[in-house]
C-alpha cells in the first residue's frame, strides 16, 4: 500500500467511525447515511485510490476541474455529485459526467439543466439547495434559494423533462440566525424535508453536513454527508 492510500485509508476510517457512531446515538442503522467524499483540489489519482477503498460517491465543485478529472476516472463505478454554485454556461459539461447536482436555486438553471439533459439523453438528479441566510426572493452568499422558494422550484424540477427531484441540500450558513448554530439548520432543513415529502414523496434526500459538523446533520436527520479534508487532508488549492 502506497503511504498516499495508507494515509487516506485511516482518513477514511476515522470518518467511517464518526458517521457510525453519530448514527447510533440518534439511533439510526449506519447504512441510512450515504458518504460523498469532496474530491475538489485532489487529483483524480486520489479518486481511483477512494474508489478501491469502497467509496462509489464523490463530489465535485468547480466544472473545470471536475469534467477532465471525471473523464480520468470514467471506467470506475462512481456517483458524481456536483456541489457548486453553477452557472448556465456550465451545465451542458455538467450535465456529460454529473449523476446529482445538488445546488438547483433558480428557475433559469432548472431550464438549462433539463435542456442539457434531455440532449444528453440522461436523467438527472436534482436537489434544490435551501439558503436559511437568504431573505424572500434572494440568494444565499454560498449560492442556494430561500426557503419561500423552495416549492416552486420543486414543482419546476418536477415539470422538466430529463430531471428528477431527490431533495434538499444546504450548507451551514455563516451569517444570519443560523451562523454558528449547525444542528438548529440542520434541523430546519428537515422541517423543510417533511413537508416537500407531503407533495413530493420520492423527494427523500437530505444532503447537510461536511468535515466540521457531520455528527450535526446526522443527528438532525440527514441522508447525505459530504467530506472533504477530513479524508483526503488538507491541501493547497490546484491552480
Amino acid at each position: 500500500m502506497t503511504d498516499r492510500k495508507a494515509h487516506i485509508a485511516a482518513n477514511l476510517a476515522q470518518v467511517e467511525e464518526r458517521i457510525a457512531s453519530a448514527c447510533a446515538a440518534a439511533g439510526r442503522k449506519r447504512e441510512e447515511v450515504t458518504l460523498i467524499v469532496v474530491t475538489k483540489t485532489y487529483p483524480a489519482s486520489d479518486v481511483r485510490i477512494l474508489h478501491e477503498l469502497g467509496v462509489r460517491h464523490v463530489a465535485e465543485n468547480r466544472d473545470q476541474d471536475a469534467a477532465p478529472k471525471a473523464t480520468a476516472c470514467a471506467d470506475l463505478s462512481l456517483t458524481w455529485h456536483f456541489v457548486g454554485q453553477l452557472q448556465t454556461n456550465k451545465v451542458r459539461s455538467v450535465t456529460g459526467y454529473a449523476d446529482v447536482v445538488q445546488s438547483v436555486d433558480r428557475i433559469k438553471l432548472v431550464t438549462a439543466l433539463s435542456a442539457a439533459a434531455v440532449r444528453a439523453e440522461r436523467e438527472l438528479g436534482c436537489l434544490i439547495q435551501v439558503a436559511l441566510d437568504a431573505e424572500s426572493g434572494q440568494r444565499g452568499e454560498r449560492g442556494g434559494a430561500a426557503p419561500d422558494g423552495i416549492e416552486e422550484l420543486a414543482a419546476a424540477v418536477d415539470a422538466a423533462d430529463g430531471l428528477r427531484l431527490d431533495g434538499l441540500m444546504t450548507v451551514a450558513p455563516l451569517a444570519g440566525p443560523f451562523a454558528g448554530r449547525q444542528r438548529a439548520a440542520f434541523d430546519r432543513l428537515m422541517e423543510f424535508s417533511t413537508r416537500l415529502r407531503a407533495g413530493h414523496p420520492a423527494a427523500t434526500m437530505v444532503s447537510a453536513g461536511m468535515s466540521g459538523d457531520l455528527e450535526d446533520a446526522v443527528a438532525a436527520g440527514a441522508t447525505h454527508v459530504r467530506v472533504g479534508t477530513a479524508v483526503l487532508g488538507v491541501r493547497p488549492p490546484l491552480r
